[in-house]
């Protein structure tokens, strides 16, 4: 995340103080509940995106794969999702994602971050997306997520009732163009196993009071635009967040500072990510920084993603260490992973 995309303008300013007002309707501005998965892990907090590694053959990596797992698990971060947008999954191999799909899960067996796939396929393909459900709880995922197919309102209801009825895992949906709160409440009664919704759809602050409202507060509502607002989205009741994995051990102690009713503290927190993301090269170079990654780590471009998908220059040896050093002096004392 790069310290401009975390701007926020007068606009939004006023639509989330008039979201808050209106979430004050539902007795409570606080957290959701937790919803529980079969596990005993919850669906509440930081649901990092993870990168899909690849090695300089253009092999996607497991091992790295795994480290995000393992970073994750030593940070305390609740959850992790791949793979997703973020991660590239238009440019993955059906082959990939299930080796993918199984390393994490078997990576994540006996730790408290739950793993969560995603199974969306191109071409509104369903049986491909039942497929890779299906493969999903086998392999011992926790959950599973899926953005919508194409077409109008009744085909994506019907599309997330099909998948949420091949498993028994919780579903995260993520909605994306304009996907009224309607649909989403009108799913939520439908499919047993739709425990959160990733909202992008619309103005998600316009739009939780309303979900939440119509929901009974039982959905859990993820900020779909990453961790831009993360303190004024953590006042109107959004569960979770679904960042990069390179810093996401910090923002859970962001989001469990808020929880644990320390405003000021969650607010401090949130401070020295947009304060570190403001140096140079940080964003690209962090993964590896953090040891995640590994100097040789390769991303596979994916079109529309712009920068971050593998065309910047090498840094030199100079700014690698320029980067090392701005985490130490600044964000040792906090940093889990």
């Amino acid at each position: 995340m790069a310290f401009r995309d975390c701007d926020v303008d007068r606009r939004t300013v006023l639509q989330t103080l008039c979201a808050v007002a209106a979430g004050a309707a539902l007795g409570r501005t606080s957290l959701a509940e937790a919803t529980p998965v079969a596990s005993g892990k919850t669906l509440r907090g930081l649901f990092p995106i993870a990168s899909s590694p690849f090695t300089p053959d253009d092999k996607l990596d497991l091992d790295c794969l795994n480290a995000e797992v393992a970073f994750c698990q030593r940070g305390g971060v609740p959850g992790i999702i791949w793979p997703q947008i973020a991660s590239g999954w238009s440019t993955l191999t059906t082959s990939e994602r299930f080796a993918g799909a199984e390393s994490m899960a078997a990576a994540g067996k006996g730790g408290k971050t739950a793993i969560v796939t995603g199974v969306q396929t191109q071409g509104n393909d369903l049986p491909g997306a039942i497929a890779f459900a299906r493969h999903a709880a086998k392999a011992g995922a926790d959950a599973i997520c899926s953005l919508p197919p194409e077409g109008g309102n009744s085909a994506m209801l019907e599309y997330y009732k099909a998948i949420g009825s091949a498993t028994d895992l919780p579903l995260f949906v993520q909605t994306i163009g304009d996907m009224p709160v309607d649909l989403i409440v009108e799913m939520y009664k439908a499919i047993p196993t739709m425990k959160v919704v990733k909202d992008e759809a619309g103005d998600p602050l316009a739009r939780i009071t309303e979900i939440r409202q119509k929901t009974g507060d039982k959905l859990g509502v993820f900020a779909g635009k990453g961790v831009r607002i993360m303190i004024d989205e953590l006042q109107l009741g959004f569960a979770g967040y679904c960042p990069v994995v390179s810093m996401a051990d910090v923002y859970q102690q962001a989001f469990e500072l808020y929880e644990k009713g320390k405003p000021r503290e969650a607010f401090d927190m949130f401070g020295r990510i947009l304060a570190i993301s403001s140096i140079a090269h940080v964003d690209q170079y962090m993964m590896v920084a953090r040891g995640i990654f590994k100097e040789s780590t390769k991303s596979r471009p994916t079109p529309g993603m712009g920068q971050g998908n593998g065309k910047q220059p090498p840094l030199t040896d100079k700014e690698r260490q320029a980067v090392r050093d701005a985490l130490k002096t600044y964000l040792k004392p906090y940093l889990k992973g």
